[in-house]
């Protein structure tokens, strides 16, 4: 694997690691199975894209993002909590819905970036190459994400919504509103899901209405991985591992892509990522029976 595919691969998890954490949340924190993510994500690329070439602030146009995915996360919410309907059923029906509107948003399958101002473009006159600069800026971007998403799970609300993903009886007994906490906690993944969509369409030029899908299992992905390496050692490790699983993820997928000896093309990208999420899954259950032994 060449140094600028190393790079690469470095600069797509970290885009994800945004999918990651908000994973991370709804079904870590939450234990609310989201699939709206699949939707989330090209919805924030769409959109970011869209106003951006209307000739909007990017850094502005990826906020609007942000926002119109925690809409999304808050229709989900709203099936689930108001109308009482099963939150995996609620996730794919506002997916599903998120497939039209991602398409009534760009007015055709795909948008372009050619040629426009992104949040990334003052950053590339700095004397580093452009693939160094994207990674830098995308990692330094999740950085700070991590350590909001930290700090909040840290503060009386994020207990409110660890409790209420934990023992929702339990948390209502002690007074804690579950229903705002669901639909807090699905606005914020979704919206940290959307931003990880307008990343996507600010790095790679474009923005797509099929960028979404299998979203979701890449974010799982990421958290297992994490999960796997780095165990429950609280609540900041766990949220770095969201992060180191999502690179990881994807340096393992370009080096079973580049690799001669597998002789893998891109069209077997779904195959790969099975293989490693069931690994990632087995690989716990193992080490528990060896020790066992």
């Amino acid at each position: 694997m060449s140094q600028i595919a190393f790079w690469g691969a470095v600069e797509l998890g970290l885009v994800y690691a945004f999918v990651a954490l908000g994973v991370y949340l709804a079904f870590r924190v939450l234990d609310f199975p989201d699939l709206t993510v699949d939707g989330s994500f090209p919805l924030g690329a769409a959109v970011a894209a869209v106003l951006i070439l209307a000739g909007l602030d990017p850094w502005l146009a990826s906020a609007v993002a942000m926002v119109a995915g925690a809409i999304a996360g808050l229709v989900t919410a709203l099936l689930n909590v108001r109308f009482k309907i099963l939150h995996l059923l609620a996730s794919i029906l506002t997916m599903i819905a998120l497939f039209s509107v991602n398409l009534r948003v760009m007015g055709r399958p795909n948008v372009a970036l050619i040629n426009a101002d992104t949040m990334l473009t003052p950053f590339y006159g700095l004397g580093l190459s452009d693939y160094l600069v994207r990674p830098l800026f995308i990692g330094v971007l999740a950085i700070i994400a991590l350590l909001m998403v930290w700090r909040f799970l840290e503060s009386d609300a994020g207990l409110a919504m660890r409790a209420t993903g934990a023992n929702p009886r339990m948390a209502r007994a002690q007074g804690v509103d579950t229903a705002y906490q669901i639909y807090l906690g699905m606005a914020l993944s979704n919206a940290l899901v959307a931003l990880g969509g307008a990343l996507f369409a600010q790095t790679n030029g474009f923005a797509d209405v099929t960028s979404g899908v299998g979203t979701i299992v890449v974010g799982l992905a990421a958290v297992i991985i994490g999960e796997t390496l780095f165990g429950a050692r609280g609540i900041l490790i766990t949220l770095i591992g969201c992060i180191v699983g999502s690179i990881l993820y994807r340096i393992a997928i370009q080096l079973a892509l580049s690799s001669d000896v597998l002789g893998l093309q891109a069209s077997d990208l779904n195959l790969v990522t099975a293989v490693l999420v069931t690994f990632a899954l087995v690989l716990p259950r193992l080490r528990r029976g060896g020790s066992g032994r």
